[in-house]
């Protein structure tokens, strides 16, 4: 009888193990489906009578959360940036990429006001600051707690980002001069602006500042042009000289790859920056610094954002980035990226600018 028990014993053990590959899968998608179905309800997702668009999101869906496991697997510390479910996660990587974010729309290189104020560099904006710019750069820095930041705003389906960027820091530099944050027209740069940009349907932050400094167009407050998140023709009455707004009088596009000491100083000494940036691994980011898995390349640019300030004295030392869709997304609409290595490009693209 002891021979047959411990034989009994054995296969029990053995059907164990052979029986896991069968079980994980069945148990993983049950749990998947009940995730969704919690997922569709809590955002109201108009797919939910569609049976064949509700498995195409189910699909996209499960690969989100796969993508959560490995991303938060790579966690080192309670700093680590975290993932988990946004409401781009029922998109796959591919939509998200031209609902969020668009393809980027570059100057061209024939645009000589362009790559001119490319080479000059932000030392221009930054006179008087000697060596100041490197020896007592503050630890840490944020304009938020000057009151020079404006509301986190949403782009929607609109693929803006280029002007609530740019309009962004436009705000901000009106901010410092005059101690008083305007909130201004993003509509107008999106109906207006042309110079290589098209609306939501993408553009360019140089590209924007170059047509600005040439036309010589006020950006107009909100309440004169509000916000549609749609391209409409321009509705600029250029013969109404008193309309109160902002003109751009100098800017600059600086790479700072390998030397983002200048970036900080440029946040630090000037205001905050407008920057192009890859944000195709944010679509599932709910906070804490990223550090891994974000491209730097400059073909992989496809979205632009606002950097309001930095921290050097955390744990990881952090750039603190404002982005543009609602202030649900990430931190409180915000974005933290680590100094030091061009994490998701954040280096390559710089603008700063001057206003009257």
């Amino acid at each position: 009888m002891e021979w047959k028990t411990i034989v009994i014993a054995v296969l029990v053990v053995s059907l164990c193990f052979l029986a896991i590959p069968f079980k994980v899968q069945p148990s993983e998608t049950k749990e998947d489906v009940k995730l969704f179905e919690e997922y569709v309800t809590k955002h109201n997702k108009s797919y939910r009578r569609d049976v064949h668009e509700y498995d195409k999101r189910f699909k996209s869906f499960q690969t989100s959360l796969r993508h959560i496991e490995r991303m938060n697997g790579l966690r080192t510390s309670k700093e680590s940036a975290y993932y988990g479910l946004t409401e781009f996660s029922d998109m796959s990587p591919e939509e998200f990429l031209q609902v969020s974010l668009r393809e980027r729309k570059m100057a061209s290189k024939n645009s000589s006001e362009v790559y001119e104020r490319r080479k000059r560099g932000v030392s221009n904006l930054l006179v008087g600051t000697g060596a100041k710019g490197t020896k007592e750069l503050p630890l840490k820095f944020d304009w938020r707690e000057k009151g020079a930041v404006g509301p986190i705003r949403s782009q929607g389906n609109c693929g803006a980002c280029w002007a609530f960027s740019t309009v962004q820091v436009v705000e901000s530099m009106a901010a410092i001069a005059n101690g008083t944050l305007p909130s201004l027209s993003v509509q107008e740069m999106i109906d207006c602006a042309r110079n290589n940009n098209f609306g939501c349907e993408g553009g360019d932050i140089c590209s924007l500042l170059g047509w600005l400094l040439a036309t010589k167009m006020k950006i107009l407050p909100e309440t004169s042009y509000p916000l549609t998140r749609k391209t409409d023709v321009c509705k600029i009455d250029k013969s109404n000289k008193a309309t109160p707004g902002f003109r751009i009088t100098d800017y600059t596009c600086d790479s700072f790859v390998d030397n983002e000491q200048k970036l900080l100083a440029a946040i630090a000494y000037h205001g905050p920056v407008a920057v192009a940036v890859n944000a195709l691994t944010w679509q599932n980011y709910l906070g804490g610094i990223i550090q891994y898995h974000c491209d730097g390349s400059f073909v992989s640019l496809n979205h632009a954002v606002q950097i309001v300030g930095y921290d050097n004295t955390a744990a990881i030392p952090y750039y603190i980035v404002k982005n543009s869709w609602g202030p649900s997304f990430g931190n409180k609409g915000y974005v933290y990226i680590a100094i030091g290595s061009n994490l998701c490009g954040i280096a390559n693209q710089v603008s700063s600018i001057d206003i009257s």
